[in-house]
Formats: structure tokens, sequence, C-alpha cells
């Protein structure tokens, strides 16, 4: 199945800085339908309201944190099965990410091309 580059796609960080950084770099490599959140809870609110195809989320936020959504995101009946990329501070965190559900993790600092690898494992070929 081919991807859709106007997929919908929710980045959530509580750090403003990086949701630009994410956007621009996923508008680089071809996407145009991302939405954002500055925290979990503000993305529990986007998920019930819109049917994402991929989550981009920071591991540690304040507030609700990644672990908390990814756990909320992976016992909804209607995302349990939404690709769910976390971005962690290090490697540790990564693998955390993972046993807590997430389909792949990116460590900081990350590239375009680190970026599309990883979004290539998650969604396949674009």
């Amino acid at each position: 199945m081919a991807v859709s580059m106007s997929m919908p796609i929710l980045i959530v960080d509580d750090y403003n800085t990086m949701i630009r950084v994410l956007r621009n770099l996923l508008r680089q490599l071809g996407f145009s339908n991302i939405d954002e959140a500055s925290d979990g809870h503000a993305a529990l609110t986007k998920l019930r309201a819109k049917e994402y195809k991929l989550v981009i989320s920071d591991w540690d936020m304040g507030g609700m944190s990644g672990a908390e959504l990814l756990r909320h995101v992976r016992s909804s009946e209607r995302y349990k099965s939404t690709p769910v990329l976390m971005v962690a501070s290090d490697a540790a965190d990564g693998a955390a990410t993972q046993k807590g559900g997430a389909t792949s993790y990116l460590v900081k600092p990350f590239t375009a091309p680190t970026l599309k690898a990883k979004l290539i494992s998650v969604l396949g070929n674009f």
C-alpha cells in the first residue's frame, strides 16, 4: 500500500521549537496534512476529533508524558494500531518507548534523512 503524502499526522511536543522542526522536516519530505498538540491532553482531544494515520510524540513532556499518551493510544480501540513514532533524548529512553508500545523511536538530535529512514520503517516507502 502506498503512503499518502496527505495522510493526517499529529505532532505532540511541549517544546514549540521541536514542533516547528518536525513540521518543517515533514513538509520537506512531502507531507502536507500536519497538526500539532502541545501536550498529551491536547493530543487526546485532537485524536478524538480526527483520525490520524501517524502520531509523532515526545517521550518526555510536562503534564501528560509521552508514556501516558502512548498508554491511552494503545488502549483505544480506534488508535491501538496507529503507528506512533516517539522522540527520545537518548537510546535508553528510546528502548523504553518500544517497551511501552511505540512503533519506533527517534533519538534527538536527528536529521531529515534519519527522520525519513524512521518513517519508511514505520509507514513503508514514499
